[in-house]
């Protein structure tokens, strides 16, 4: 806003909450419009006029994708491609911005792993959908003349977060201070980064892009391990005595079938153009788990 944008968010709602935006929903250059991308009239309505799209819709829980995969075909693929046909038609979007995610590296043999590794394998449907966008928006990018940038995400954190490792730790030791049950073996090892830094990234990404379909890994610059993950959220909710109950057996002590058991992004590409995250994993936990509290999970 302090650059004199015009901004239009569409959201379905249907894990986020109106609440976190409601600061600009009287100001006169912000829209809001309850729609969801599956309804291709709505989307290119709002999409009309727009130079910009930041394309950050999906359903991100990776273990639901073992159970009902054409959740993540309708929420992720789908939806990106009424998204693109949307661009398509309404001809100003010179822009795109895409949150995919690590995940379409699947059990990459180089860690930390760069933008060009190969060959991309995801081992679970969430992976694969949204792999499989990010080959429908670099096609539409080429064929219809707009720039594409794609971000690879590291696991994302944050005070509202809904889902993952952190909130589902608070929310189960809320329930029972006593006991907290973690999957898997506890090894599972992979980058947090904060979501202020996850945004500051993004945003370094539009601005210094320089292909027409341009790719960057953002995530912090360590990993953390699941058992770390617990003890941390322990302390940090001032609890003693809690003890840990790892359920274990999943492929060799994953967390679930398709979790990626160790995951760490190259990300000198992006610091080469001026970003560099402020928080490691640990701090990025820590103010997760605070901002939790204070939001009242």
């Amino acid at each position: 806003m302090s650059r004199n944008l015009k901004v239009a968010v569409l959201d379905n709602l249907i894990s986020g909450d109106l609440a976190n935006i409601q600061q600009w929903l009287q100001n006169r250059r912000f829209t809001f419009a309850q729609h969801d991308l599956l309804n291709f009239n709505d989307v290119a309505k709002l999409t009309k006029g727009c130079d910009t799209v930041l394309h950050l819709a999906a359903n991100p829980d990776v273990r639901l994708s073992t159970i009902n995969p054409e959740v993540h075909y309708k929420q992720n693929v789908l939806a990106t491609f009424n998204l693109l046909e949307a661009m398509r038609k309404v001809g100003t979007v010179k822009a795109l911005v895409f949150a995919s995610s690590s995940t379409v590296y699947g059990e990459a043999s180089k860690v930390p792993t760069p933008e060009d590794y190969a060959p991309l394998e995801p081992i679970s449907v969430y992976g694969a959908s949204k792999l499989s966008c990010e080959a429908l928006i670099t096609g539409y990018a080429h064929t219809y003349g707009f720039k594409a940038i794609i971000c690879r995400l590291a696991n994302i954190i944050g005070a509202r977060s809904t889902h993952g490792v952190v909130y589902d730790f608070v929310e189960k030791i809320r329930k029972n201070p006593k006991e907290l049950e973690v999957l898997g073996d506890g090894t599972q090892t992979k980058s947090y980064l904060f979501v202020d830094d996850c945004i500051e990234g993004i945003s370094v990404a539009l601005r210094e892009s320089q292909e027409q379909v341009d790719i960057f890994n953002i995530g912090s610059e360590d990993q953390i391990d699941v058992k770390t993950i617990a003890s941390t959220v322990v302390e940090e909710m001032g609890l003693k005595n809690v003890r840990l109950r790892f359920t274990g057996a999943v492929d060799g002590g994953r967390g679930w079938v398709g979790d990626v058991k160790s995951m760490l992004l190259e990300t000198s590409k992006l610091k080469s153009r001026g970003w560099t995250p402020k928080y490691d994993s640990e701090q990025s936990i820590k103010l997760t788990v605070r901002g939790l509290l204070s939001e009242g999970l």
